[in-house]
């Protein structure tokens, strides 16, 4: 029994259950343990950006042939495209086919319209455009303070593709240094995961806490209908892809459970960044192939996203009793393409994405997102698992689609 709780999944484990009853029974005290998850999540996002680096620089600099970098990350996006938008039709199709808006009471929400005036007015204030611009930092430090992920993966690309043209007499002794280097941040990473049931405990209390488990009986319809989508996407469409590529994801879920269970309890799928690219070079995927895919996924392939902003938005016009054309159903996945994209990586990005694109289509109230305040945290743990789980099976997708796939490994992985 003492060595069944060494373990850091039973850890975690039995963190969350004990947040979830601390949360229930004594919902002032939860709620104020929320500098215990926001610590964990803020210790992990310390380590973000040089793991990237190292990671990106280290695979890069190895492999030394650029075309082939190109033509992965070509290939990361293209399917990165294709499951989000596949992700957006099964949304729509879900919450047109299940109806979670129809008879909801929407007479709170003009006491709660206040709540959404913050969102609104980052919503105007979006632009896609900008969001590329923005992946330019100001200073090469710079990617690193401001904690921007996919600034720190320009500099790394940037680095990497310089060290492999340099000639192997300066590259050589900086990628046995880098190297060295990776190891002890691997290291450090290592110790702070020791805190994760820490940081599941005060994020589970937290919520459970401040927003009560009866917070969500107005809105149980449109929550197990999300987390009900959720799990018909992950077993059915990444399933399938597992599949057809010749893994088990469910074996991959597995050797990944103690980062879905970081996810579930702070809510953050940041949290388990770090760790996930790290279990996926052990599963058998070539360190370039994880240094590329999983950073850039966490901005362009957020599978959860996409469908709770999908479902969301049929929601509030069922709730609103606002029919919607084929036509408008088409304009709001075209519009979520573009700003699911161009949110990524702000505080609140799901809300704020809605925002805009409802004022974009100007046919639902964008005031109805009210309704979603009191749900949309116990939603989060839901996209953010969804999101890990999507860009695992984008990571051992392009690497055995790139021939960057270690069979003997991964067998020894997962022990078969």
């Amino acid at each position: 029994m003492p060595k069944l709780f060494r373990n850091l999944t039973v850890q975690v484990l039995v963190a969350i259950g004990l947040g979830v009853l601390v949360g229930a029974f004594f919902p002032a005290f939860g709620a104020g343990l929320k500098p215990l998850g926001d610590a964990f999540i803020g210790l992990i996002k310390m380590l973000i950006a040089p793991i990237i680096f190292l990671t990106v620089v280290l695979g890069m600099g190895n492999i030394g042939d650029l075309k082939k970098v190109g033509r992965l990350g070509g290939k990361a996006l293209l399917y990165f495209e294709l499951v989000t938008t596949l992700a957006l039709i099964i949304g729509v199709a879900a919450a047109n086919l299940i109806q979670p808006g129809a008879g909801v009471d929407t007479g709170p929400v003009a006491a709660g319209a206040a709540a959404t005036r913050q969102y609104t007015e980052k919503a105007a204030d979006m632009d896609w455009l900008a969001f590329f611009t923005h992946i330019i930092p100001d200073n090469f430090l710079g990617a690193f303070t401001s904690g921007e992920v996919l600034q720190v993966l320009l500099v790394a690309v940037l680095f990497g593709a310089a060290l492999a043209r340099v000639p192997v007499a300066v590259s050589g002794p900086l990628l046995g240094t880098l190297e060295r280097l990776s190891r002890v941040f691997f290291g450090v990473l290592s110790l702070v995961m020791k805190l994760a049931p820490l940081g599941a405990f005060g994020g589970m209390a937290f919520t459970i806490g401040k927003y009560g488990l009866a917070a969500l009986r107005p809105l149980a319809l449109l929550m197990g209908s999300v987390y009900l989508t959720m799990f018909v996407f992950i077993f059915g469409v990444l399933g399938g892809i597992a599949r057809f590529y010749g893994f088990s994801l469910w074996r991959l879920l597995v050797f990944i459970r103690e980062e879905l269970l970081i996810v579930l309890g702070t809510s953050s799928s940041e949290s388990a960044l770090p760790g996930l690219m790290d279990k996926l070079t052990a599963f058998g995927c070539a360190r370039p192939v994880v240094g590329l895919v999983v950073p850039t996924g966490y901005s362009f392939n957020l599978d959860g996203t996409t469908i709770y902003l999908s479902m969301c938005s049929i929601f509030l016009a069922q709730a609103f009793h606002v029919p919607l054309t084929l036509g408008q159903q088409l304009t709001i996945i075209g519009i979520l393409m573009l700003t699911s994209k161009g949110a990524a990586g702000v505080t609140g990005s799901g809300f704020i994405v809605l925002a805009s694109t409802l004022a974009a289509i100007k046919v639902i109230p964008v005031e109805g997102m009210a309704l979603l305040l009191g749900v949309d945290r116990f939603m989060s743990e839901a996209r953010a698992i969804t999101n890990l789980i999507g860009n695992a099976v984008a990571t051992v997708v392009i690497a055995k689609s790139e021939g960057e796939f270690d069979e003997d490994k991964n067998r020894q992985a997962i022990g078969a």
